[in-house]
């Protein structure tokens, strides 16, 4: 897996100083860093910590704590697979497994090449089309195993 990552430093500070280096704002700056790299680099939680003086062990709460923030390198394509109830008892498991088996991953876990994180989340609020699945911003629902494949194929060739 690819370590590092090209910072632009001034796009932190830009969001930094967007929030006035406010510390009650530390989750939304996360949140434009996550936007921007896909997770908060190890040298940005450092930046954190000395331009808002908050303590490094608060940013690891907070990215321990939301779902959409990780301190750890993730794909260019999040997917999201629903495991709430009604998802759950029309065959997300096996969906799940799918993608398992396709991306050679995990949940949690991010492909070496950097294009793809899986995780499960317990609802996307599309109940009546479950099993679902996100794609970063895009849903997909009625999935099968085969469906759920064929889904992250496309992005497969999109990104190649």
């Amino acid at each position: 897996m690819e370590d590092s990552v090209q910072i632009d430093w001034q796009e932190i500070d830009t969001i930094i100083e967007k929030y006035k280096s406010d510390h009650e704002a530390l989750l939304m700056i996360m949140q434009d860093i996550s936007d921007i790299y896909n997770y908060v680099p190890p040298e940005a939680v450092l930046v954190l910590v000395d331009k808002l003086g908050v303590k490094k062990s608060l940013i690891y709460s907070v990215a321990t704590f939301y779902k959409t923030i990780s301190l750890e390198p993730r794909g260019k394509y999040i997917i999201n697979v629903c495991t709430g109830t009604a998802c759950h008892v029309r065959g997300a498991d096996k969906v799940m497994d799918a993608l398992h088996e396709k991306l050679k991953i995990k949940e949690g876990q991010t492909t070496d090449d950097l294009r793809f994180t899986l995780e499960a989340v317990r609802c996307v609020g599309c109940c009546a089309s479950g099993p679902v699945i996100t794609v970063n911003q895009e849903t997909y629902g009625g999935l099968d195993r085969s469906k759920a494949v064929k889904v992250i194929e496309e992005y497969e060739r999109d990104a190649s």
